[in-house]
């Protein structure tokens, strides 16, 4: 058996007081260079999942643990945040007031590159992702598909492990969210990492490698 690189063992996450239960004893084991798409219906956990594996909440109960250690207890929640996970969300979440090369380079202020290597490394990035001619342009002059290429390229910019993605395509046409999964799923081939998807669509969860299926806080199926 691989190395388990992410886990989670009876995760619960409340919220109000304990009144409601988005997460409900979540036990689940993602291996290294998986693609799992995570579905199920709005309200059901998904995306607070995802924020727990991420380290960006505290879950109620439980523990995710990475490569064996427990995040905030044996693995730094910053440091795992800035340097293991590369996150990607539906609605982009770049900064309107940098260009695409500066928002790509945000993430980089947490390693010790210089100047000059971070703006070559996000020029690298983004020229990958298609988008060298459009290094200084702003959010608000790009497409919706250029702008989630430019998150793609953040999320890739201190060479993380895992990707997890939000409804990476749940503001793109048909065309662009074609492109976008194309791009991930070759990243995740290419690159070697561990690609988590939250989706709604059917033909995303399909191409994935694993389809895990939350309601009401619990996994129902895993296969």
């Amino acid at each position: 058996m691989t190395e388990c690189l992410i886990e989670t063992k009876n995760l619960f996450k409340t919220y109000d007081n304990g009144r409601i239960e988005a997460l409900r004893g979540v036990d689940l084991r993602v291996e290294p260079r998986e693609f799992v798409a995570i579905t199920g219906p709005s309200g059901s956990g998904k995306s607070t999942l995802l924020q727990l594996l991420g380290g960006l909440d505290h879950p109620t109960r439980g523990y995710v643990q990475f490569k064996g250690r427990r995040l905030s207890h044996d693995f730094d929640f910053d440091f795992y945040r800035s340097h293991q996970v590369g996150f990607i969300f539906q609605s982009f979440h770049l900064i309107p007031s940098l260009t695409a090369l500066q928002n790509v380079q945000i993430p980089m202020f947490e390693s010790k590159l210089r100047s000059k290597e971070r703006r070559r490394k996000a020029e690298t990035l983004l020229t990958q992702m298609g988008l060298e001619h459009r290094l200084n342009k702003y959010p608000n002059e790009l497409s919706a598909g250029e702008r989630q290429r430019v998150a793609i390229a953040r999320s890739l910019a201190n060479g993380p492990e895992i990707l997890l993605a939000d409804e990476p395509t749940g503001n793109l046409d048909t065309e662009n969210a074609a492109k976008t999964m194309q791009l991930l799923t070759g990243i995740q081939a290419t690159e070697n990492v561990t690609l988590i998807v939250v989706t709604h669509q059917p033909e995303i969860a399909e191409s994935a490698h694993r389809k895990i299926h939350i309601r009401d806080g619990l996994i129902s199926f895993d296969k």
